[in-house]
């Protein structure tokens, strides 16, 4: 069994417990051609705390601050033909470099649908870092040489196509912004989220103990936190073979 009792945790755990005792604030900048569409999700809740408390800092820069021509140009047509527009690369270009002239980037990541999936230990590993830069996809997607030169990570986050990266950066921010510490009140809960440690989560239950004759597991009502926390573990083990059998696999 694990847990702060014996001294053994997760390996997943691993850097985030690190990341709690070496802390700065962290700062994650994001290119794209609709900011607007970003407000809200940083504007509540738990984003809205981290980023009161100055322990997450999000800033949107609206791509067409670059554009080539009085028009507010970034997009163009294919070379080669074919449907959709596609981000040009000087408006990209001349963005990010503005930007790393303010501060060094650990990561450049691009939100496409063709990147590596996004996990519970990308986000692990991306909230050890200090400095972000999310650029978000429009159109058919941003020119190939931009990707080359200048993206260090391709995240998606499903196999499915979106109208652009906004909601799939958004949806990185609150996944790694809630693992900063101080950002949840309870110092330990984002690690015993689902997917840490290649598990789901158990069960939880609040009050009334007895909803319509469906009670709470009595183990939860004695007050023997030792008991409680084998039970939530075995529990997470039997939900994850039942719904997610690959985890266990991994």
């Amino acid at each position: 069994m694990f847990g702060s009792e014996t001294g053994h945790w997760p390996k997943a755990w691993s850097p985030l417990l690190e990341r709690f005792v070496y802390f700065c604030a962290m700062n994650i900048d994001i290119i794209t051609v609709v900011p607007d569409l970003l407000e809200s999700p940083f504007s509540h809740s738990i984003m809205k705390r981290a980023k009161e408390k100055g322990l997450l800092t999000v800033q949107t820069h609206n791509l067409r601050k670059w554009a080539i021509n009085k028009h507010m140009q970034v997009d163009d047509y294919q070379f080669g033909g074919g449907a959709g527009m596609v981000l040009m690369p000087e408006p990209l270009a001349n963005a990010i470099e503005e930007l790393q002239q303010d501060k060094p980037y650990d990561e450049i990541i691009y939100l496409t649908p063709d990147g590596a999936l996004f996990d519970q230990k990308t986000a692990n590993q991306l909230s050890l870092k200090n400095n972000l830069l999310l650029i978000c996809g429009h159109y058919k997607g941003i020119d190939e040489r931009i990707r080359k030169q200048y993206v260090t990570r391709e995240i998606s986050i499903g196999d499915y196509v979106l109208s652009g990266g906004e909601l799939p950066a958004a949806i990185l921010v609150d996944a790694i912004g809630r693992l900063l510490p101080g950002v949840l009140n309870d110092e330990t809960s984002a690690l015993f989220d689902s997917f840490q440690d290649n598990l789901l989560a158990p069960p939880v239950y609040t009050r009334p103990a007895d909803f319509r004759g469906d009670k709470v597991p009595e183990i939860l009502l004695q007050g023997d936190p030792k008991k409680v926390e084998e039970w939530r573990h075995e529990q997470s083990v039997a939900r994850t073979r039942e719904r997610r059998p690959d985890m266990l696999e991994d």
